[in-house]
């Protein structure tokens, strides 16, 4: 009897959990709590939380460590693209949490999520007037910088401004986020310090050789990097850095750049 008890509990709690799950975006530490009685009530259900600004490597690990995957399940994950004879889908992992039968196929678990990115964006794009100018996969790319590159969404909007100022007069990124997808590897980690030998890389994501947007996303993106994406801050700088405490400051010219760079460093 007691344990009948408890199983029903647990069901209660995962009824509130999946409705929790639709409607609000969960603290990872709440999430991690509850996903214990998930198991409890379903061991074929897990729950995997795909976190925000992850590059397709980085999620094929969380996916496939809740799952159980080997190397071999992780590599069809990513390559679900070869099936819609497509570029890889990096970006287009949407974030969120999903609840994934534990002997889901890795390519049904990569086309569940790539729904889901189709999903969000046309929600995002069909209540935004700059989507009619601003290309999909333009934004996309720029909101996978602004994700990477934000102190928090707080930034976002101005960064995005920063960016586009850039684009549109014809100036190179020189962003070191896109910097650290080019260097990113299995050794060095995904998103490796930056240093200053490192601005030589011969890569098409390199921003501070090549002038112009990368060649694609470098990491998932949220709404409301996506939002930022298509709605740019308007405002004159062309510079900015982050201070210690991840406090944006943005600079109209270089001079007054180099200036705050001796200030906050």
């Amino acid at each position: 009897m007691k344990y009948k008890y408890i199983l029903i509990s647990a069901l209660l709690l995962v009824g509130i959990m999946f409705s929790v799950v639709i409607f609000y975006r969960l603290d990872p530490a709440v999430l991690t709590r509850l996903s214990f009685y998930v198991d409890l009530a379903n061991p074929r259900v897990k729950v995997v939380q795909v976190r925000e600004g992850l590059r397709k490597e980085e999620v094929a690990e969380v996916v496939g460590e809740k799952l159980g995957w080997d190397d071999t399940e992780k590599q069809d994950f990513l390559k679900i693209h070869l099936a819609y004879n497509s570029a890889d889908h990096e970006g287009r992992y949407f974030p969120k949490t999903y609840l994934i039968d534990k002997n889901e196929e890795p390519l049904e678990v990569s086309a569940v999520m790539l729904e889901e990115f189709e999903k969000q964006t046309e929600k995002i794009e069909e209540s935004s007037e700059a989507s009619k100018k601003i290309d999909g996969e333009t934004a996309l790319k720029i909101a996978s910088i602004i994700q990477r590159e934000a102190g928090g969404k707080g930034d976002m909007r101005l960064i995005s401004g920063i960016i586009w100022n850039r684009i549109n007069k014809g100036m190179k990124l020189q962003l070191d986020a896109t910097l650290q997808y080019a260097k990113g590897s299995v050794v060095e980690g995904w998103w490796p310090r930056v240093r200053p030998e490192d601005k030589k890389i011969k890569s098409d994501y390199n921003t501070y050789l090549f002038k112009g947007l990368p060649p694609g996303a470098i990491a998932n993106p949220g709404p409301d990097a996506l939002l930022a994406a298509y709605h740019p801050q308007k405002t004159d700088c062309l510079f900015y850095l982050h201070d210690k405490k991840r406090k944006i400051h943005c600079s109209k010219t270089y001079e007054e750049h180099k200036n705050k760079i001796a200030i906050y460093y």
